[in-house]
């Protein structure tokens, strides 16, 4: 892997990272994991309280990279159609023409998903995972890059359709925004007073520029024994008592993907296995289906996870290994 261009993808991360703030205070391990799912082509489920700025998190990402933003308002009556596109007659034309849905943007934040009838979060769903919509048997790509943000409320469940776990699957990351401190909520009323921070972003790097990231990420050196942790960590999660399904396939390259991510914005050209314990939560909370009894007895799944990082060895580097 090249150091210049690691270097490159630490520096423009880093501006990423900067232009954010300038809107989300106090939250820089939420947007850096929000950088990495950008890195990885992957999806991210926001799943907090109203008014901690999840929707602000999409539109100041989305201008940060100069990318197309669309919202979409997840409600019951909400149809396929409504996210994919659909075609209207055109009455000067005499002929039906593609009117594309919201999921057609760059940056989609799916507000409240899980108020959406299964078979609408179905169709978003796949939407993200095979980066393509059908609509009257004409299939369309969807632009590049391509990230979807959805939210969801924990706490207010009256009228929703949980997502089912091979959906929940299909994001990359899962993670909570919080409550801000009373340090950064100082910040937030000074920097809020006048006007909207928001307004005023500007692009920092180009979606083309993002791209080839994407590409360069791919490059990033993992070694065997990393490798070998990160095989052992998911077969954990498949062996815990607690645990009734454990991570799949999927999720062991979720994890593989991500931390080399997170490894070329720190400047790396190689994964560590502090990446991999850094991400284990957000990539594999939301993965994990707990035993019945696990739930009765209310252990969470973050403590599950902190069970297994701590069961499972961490490979000592040599010198020199790293960049072999």
């Amino acid at each position: 892997m090249d150091t210049k261009q690691i270097q490159q993808i630490k520096q423009a991360a880093a501006k990423i990272k900067e232009n954010v703030e300038r809107v989300i205070v106090g939250k820089g391990e939420v947007v850096e994991l929000a950088i990495v799912a950008l890195l990885c082509e992957g999806h991210l489920l926001l799943e907090d309280v109203p008014g901690l700025g999840k929707t602000v998190l999409a539109k100041s990402l989305a201008k940060s990279l100069g990318c197309s933003f669309r919202r979409i308002q997840c409600t019951p009556d909400l149809l396929p159609s409504d996210i994919t596109g659909t075609y209207i007659f055109n009455q000067k034309t005499v002929d039906f023409e593609y009117r594309p849905g919201p999921v057609m943007s760059q940056v989609v934040l799916a507000d409240e998903i899980n108020r959406a009838t299964p078979r609408t979060q179905s169709a978003l769903l796949e939407a993200m995972q095979e980066r393509q919509v059908t609509t009257e048997g004409e299939t369309r790509p969807l632009p590049r890059p391509f990230l979807v943000m959805a939210t969801q409320n924990p706490i207010e469940l009256e009228g929703t359709f949980p997502l089912p776990e091979a959906q929940l699957d299909r994001f990359l990351m899962k993670i909570q925004i919080g409550y801000p401190s009373e340090q950064d909520d100082h910040i937030i009323l000074s920097r809020f007073r006048a006007n909207d921070p928001l307004e005023e972003l500007e692009s920092v790097i180009t979606a083309a520029a993002l791209i080839k990231m994407q590409k360069a990420c791919h490059d990033v050196h993992v070694a065997r024994d990393v490798e070998d942790y990160i095989i052992r960590l998911v077969h954990a999660t498949r062996q815990h008592p607690s645990v009734e399904l454990g991570a799949s396939p999927r999720a062991m390259l979720a994890l593989y993907n991500a931390a080399q991510a997170l490894a070329a914005i720190r400047g790396r050209t190689f994964v560590t296995p502090d990446d991999i314990k850094y991400l284990m939560t957000p990539v594999l909370i939301h993965r994990l289906i707990p035993k019945s009894e696990s739930r009765l007895r209310g252990q969470k799944a973050e403590q599950t996870l902190k069970e297994i990082s701590d069961s499972v060895a961490v490979p000592v580097e040599e010198e020199g290994a790293a960049e072999a």
